[in-house]
């Protein structure tokens, strides 16, 4: 290696790259994390270098579970959540107002971490801890890439990114959202996702669940609201069940609260609709597997939904969380389908009805769901934890 490799020091057997991550809350700002952390961590090792890595967030978030789980160094600080309301005067309350003034504290302790530390470049994915320690990072000096999962941004990102080093993005639509000194520091590089996710078999998901009942000449549509699952999904399924099944085969994901009432549903219907219809609480490893198998997907839309459905190629109808932060679920949904690439139940069309009269196209027409794959490919970016990287690596060369 020369001296004028720009990554030079970055593999430096006496020196380890140090990269201090924070976000969290929910697993869109911790999954893309963890992603880059195991990204940076192969690409240096292939050049011979090494990464310590810190992740800052808060004692009783997901990140705090996440890093224990992978032996990632964690520090806690705190922070403040704001509610958020239509009315600001709504949002002047007494739990906003307690929890603001916690913000301060916790950037005084990330300052801290980070003077310690020496981080060489600064990953925020969003979520409230990340306002502290990115602030923090602005004090210290240390170099912040900000990096962005949704169409739009969120509030932590939204702050941060006026002061980040660069502002990494999932989708080109984000650009002219950011003010005209983060946009000329804005790249797009996707929303990363586990590379697992990409490697999936259909014939082992067959195998590996047990599906022999499904008949292979039919499409499969896979149902998730998520780990604990979508009450209002699985409502909106079962109402159309005989008639879905009568067309398609249906793995169904349906959250522990509603496996009970799903099974004994499943076990009234007629045994050649039963044999094509398997249930569960939740999918854990066989999930690459399941959706290399899926046709259809029908499900929420948060970040990491979108990102992994994008990258596969996977036609979808999207039922968005009505309730989620700054309505990005609903954002989320219709950008793709704008694009061409999956279908949106917003508000009043998110029935049982126009499920069905949605979803009839995609199963009875295959031309349909392939150009709809197309769309939705498009607009994936299998390599973004690739891109994500790059980006590190450029500002922690600089």
């Amino acid at each position: 290696m020369t001296s004028t490799d720009p990554f030079s020091r970055l593999v430096c057997p006496d020196r380890p790259f140090r990269l201090v991550v924070t976000g969290g809350g929910t697993g869109g700002h911790t999954y893309p994390a963890l992603t880059a952390i195991r990204e940076l961590h192969a690409r240096l090792a292939a050049r011979g270098g090494s990464l310590d890595a810190l992740w800052v967030g808060t004692s009783d978030g997901l990140e705090a579970r996440v890093a224990r789980a992978e032996g990632i160094a964690f520090r806690a600080v705190p922070t403040g959540r704001l509610r958020r309301s239509t009315s600001l005067v709504a949002m002047v309350n007494r739990d906003n107002l307690r929890d603001m003034a916690r913000v301060p504290q916790g950037v005084a302790q990330a300052r801290a971490v980070l003077d310690a530390f020496r981080a060489d470049v600064v990953l925020s994915t969003g979520g409230y801890v990340a306002v502290p320690v990115g602030l923090a990072a602005k004090l210290t000096g240390a170099p912040l890439v900000v990096h962005e999962q949704t169409v739009r941004l969120g509030l932590a990102n939204r702050v941060l990114a006026r002061i980040a080093s660069a502002v990494a993005v999932s989708s080109a639509s984000t650009l002219p959202l950011l003010s005209a000194g983060a946009a000329e520091r804005a790249v797009v590089t996707g929303n990363p996702v586990r590379p697992a996710v990409l490697t999936g078999d259909a014939d082992k998901a067959v195998a590996g669940l047990g599906l022999s009942g499904f008949d292979r000449l039919l499409p499969t549509v896979y149902v998730t609201g998520g780990a604990q699952g979508s009450a209002q999904i699985n409502g909106m399924v079962r109402e159309i069940l005989p008639w879905l099944l009568a067309r398609a085969n249906v793995v169904h994901q349906c959250g522990v609260v509603s496996l009970e009432v799903s099974r004994q549903y499943a076990e009234s219907l007629p045994g050649e609709l039963r044999d094509r219809y398997w249930v569960s609480d939740f999918i854990g490893t066989e999930l690459p597997d399941v959706l290399a198998l899926a046709d259809v997907v029908i499900s929420r839309s948060g970040a990491g939904t979108i990102a992994e459905l994008t990258a596969l190629g996977k036609p979808s109808v999207l039922v968005p969380l009505a309730t989620s932060a700054g309505d990005e679920q609903v954002h989320n949904a219709l950008h793709l389908q704008r694009a061409g690439g999956a279908v949106a139940l917003v508000a009043e069309r998110a029935t049982a009805g126009e499920l069905r009269r949605e979803i009839e196209p995609l199963l009875v027409r295959h031309e349909r769901r392939v150009e709809m794959a197309g769309a939705a490919a498009r607009l994936g970016t299998p390599d973004a934890a690739r891109r994500l990287v790059d980006v590190l690596l450029r500002v922690g060369s600089a």
